[in-house]
């Protein structure tokens, strides 16, 4: 099953996410498909913490790839700003 989750990069205490398309067999920091964004917690006021390709995401999605609990959460997060 094809996947989109975070994979964990950064260093210790400093994390980055990136947001990516995956085989849900392969490791969480392993072999992706395709990188579609990403998430950084730790980001400044001025910096842009949180990116995401909503047209790839939407292809994904119709191709059948599933979110994951967490991707699903911050794509919710990622569209709220557009909304307002």
């Amino acid at each position: 099953m094809v996947i989109i989750r975070m994979s964990r990069g950064g260093s210790k205490n400093r994390p980055f996410y990136n947001v990516v398309v995956a085989d849900s067999r392969n490791r969480r920091d392993g072999r992706f498909i395709e990188r579609i964004g990403y998430y950084n917690p730790v980001a400044a006021a001025n910096e842009n913490g949180l990116v995401i390709n909503t047209e790839r995401l939407a292809y994904w999605q119709g191709h059948g790839a599933q979110l994951s609990p967490t991707a699903a959460r911050l794509v919710k997060q990622a569209a709220a700003p557009k909304a307002a």
